[in-house]
Parts: structure tokens; sequence; C-alpha cells
């Protein structure tokens, strides 16, 4: 039992990284404001509409920042719990092109909606109108970061990015058994290598199935033509294309050789379809394309922890199912000697 410590810590860290995603309520943020341009030297009511907020009437702050100016909201009319109305003049002469809506209410401390407001006449800084310093309140509790037009999909983190994650070490403990195919030609190096490659389609498979999900969620579709997906499907394309070139080689020692070359070209287009194209072309995905990855804006210092679980456990569990396999080729090495001799 002493050598399962890392199997049960493995399962351990995957419930309960998946309790914590699934059950963690969403924290509260501003998800949407109308109109989203707001012309200097005008005064301007804006709608908020808020997600998980209880706006109470006279306890409801609100800003908009461009630049390092805070600009104060006059009189914030509460609707209800999630909606309010926001009167404001704004000034002229702010810098930038986008300003920030920092809106502060009872129980959620200060929520940010990035870029909320397009400034179509840019200046050299306000000099009137403005706040020389706002205070952030910050929140209490435990709560899942809330980030707009992600929503609850946000929790998926916690299962699409582990699963990829698990994906490329077993192709880089794939990549390495065949390295030493080629120096050792070892049958038991070349059963190690396939076992690997076999267990890394698993989570390929969970990856795009959860990436998938999210997607339709998000974007609306369940696929579109991006290209970190494409390059994702097309991983997963050459790893099975690799199965079929074992298959069609029946010369044992062959079949190793070949499908060790093989593999190690699978390994460079795999780092080049999902790392580094993704990366130099237009792309939807976080991360990718110059999109802000999930870190920019939706992992705060408390749910660092939960997602590092995540990708251990979810690591630890694909190690577990390699050595399953590896052992099973061993097995099968020493079945197909006996039967020799």
């Amino acid at each position: 039992m002493k050598h399962w410590w890392w199997k049960f810590l493995a399962v351990a860290l995957v419930l309960a990284a998946s309790i914590t995603a699934l059950r963690t309520p969403l924290a509260p943020a501003i998800v949407h404001v109308e109109p989203a341009t707001l012309q200097p030297g005008a005064r301007h009511a804006i709608e908020v509409l808020g997600y998980r907020t209880q706006f109470v009437p006279n306890e409801v702050i609100a800003y908009i920042e461009n630049g390092g100016q805070f600009v104060p909201a006059g009189r914030v009319d509460v609707i209800d719990g999630t909606h309010a109305r926001i009167h404001m003049y704004v000034p002229e002469g702010l810098r930038e092109d986008m300003s920030d809506l920092l809106v502060t209410a009872p129980g959620a401390g200060t929520m940010r909606l990035f870029d909320a407001f397009y400034n179509p006449v840019k200046g050299s800084g306000a000099t009137h109108d403005i706040a020389a310093e706002m205070t952030v309140h910050r929140r209490s509790g435990f709560f899942f970061p809330n980030r707009n037009l992600l929503y609850e999909t946000i929790r998926n983190l916690n299962f699409h990015v582990p699963m990829w994650f698990t994906m490329m070490l077993l192709q880089t403990v794939s990549l390495v058994f065949s390295i030493l195919v080629l120096r050792s030609g070892a049958e038991l190096h070349d059963r190690g290598a396939v076992a690997a490659v076999r267990v890394s389609l698993l989570f390929a498979f969970l990856g795009l199935i959860t990436g998938s999900i999210w997607a339709r969620a998000t974007w609306g579709g369940w696929w579109t033509s991006d290209a970190k997906l494409n390059g994702a499907a097309v991983t997963v394309l050459i790893y099975l294309a690799y199965l079929v070139l074992r298959g069609s080689v029946t010369d044992p020692a062959k079949r190793a050789r070949l499908s060790a070359i093989y593999n190690v070209f699978a390994y460079v287009l795999m780092l080049l379809f999902i790392m580094a194209l993704p990366r130099m072309t237009a792309s939807l995905h976080p991360g990718s394309g110059g999109n802000p990855a999930f870190s920019q804006y939706d992992l705060d210092s408390s749910l660092r922890p939960v997602f590092y679980a995540a990708v251990l456990g979810w690591m630890g569990i694909g190690a577990w199912l390699l050595n399953l396999r590896y052992r099973l080729a061993r097995l099968e090495i020493l079945q197909e000697d006996a039967r020799i001799r």
C-alpha cells in the first residue's frame, strides 16, 4: 500500500478541485452597460446590469477610470438587485480610448468592468470633475472569478486545461521512450511509447469534449474554424496516424524504429500546432492570437491552488493509467518469451 500513496493523492486532488470548481459560487460582477460610448463634455444616464449582485439604494458607488483618472458618478438609481442607472458627467480631456467602470456595492466589494466605454475624443488629461483618489473595497468570502462573457463556463478551466496538460505530459513521456528505442532498440521501450500515446489520446478526446462544450456555451457553436481548435484536432489525427502506422508494419524491430522516428516528428508538430501557430495567428481562444489568457483576469490568488491541484491530480491519474498499461506491456513480453521457449 505504501506505493499507492500518489494514486490516492491524485484522486483526492481531482475530487477536491472538481467539487470546489462546481460548488463555489461565481463572484458578483458587472456584465453589461448601455451606452458603450461616452461623449466627453456631456451628461449620460448609463444602464448597468450586474450578475449575482444585490444593489441597495443609496449604497452603490460608481466611477469610470480612464488613464489613471477617476470620474465619479453624480447619482446612482437602483432599479433592482441587478439593475442600476448611473448619472454621470464625463469631462473633456480623457487620455485613453477605453474607460473601465468601477462599481462598489454591498457584499460585492468593488467590481471592475474592463474597457466598458469607448472615448471618441482623446485629450491630454481632464482637469475638472475628476476625483483625487478612489477607495477600492475588497469583497469577503470565497468566490470563483467572474469574467464578462464567460459567466459560469469559466469553471471549465479546472477540467479542460488540466486534461490538455496531461495529454502533453504523456506525449512527452512517449517521446522519451521513442528516443530510448532509437538508442537501444528495446521492445519494452517501444511498448512504453505506444502505451503513453494511447493514454494521451484518452485525455485528448476528453479535452476536445470539454472544449467543445465550453465553445457551445461561449461562442454559440460546438466547433469554430479557429487556429487553436484546428491545431488540436490535427494533433489528435497525427497521433492516431501513429497507431495506424504501427499496425501496418509486421516486423517488430522495423516497427519500433519507424514508429520512434515518426513519434519524434509528431511531438514537434504537436508543439507547433498547439503552442506556436495559435500565438502567431488570429484566434478566439483565451491565451492565443493576442487574447488574454484566463490567468490575466480570471484567476485570483485564492483560486490558483484549486487550478494547480486539478493539474497535478489529472496528471497523476494519467501517470497511473500509463503505469497500468506499461506493466501490462511488460507481462505481454514475458508471456511471448515464454511461448517461444
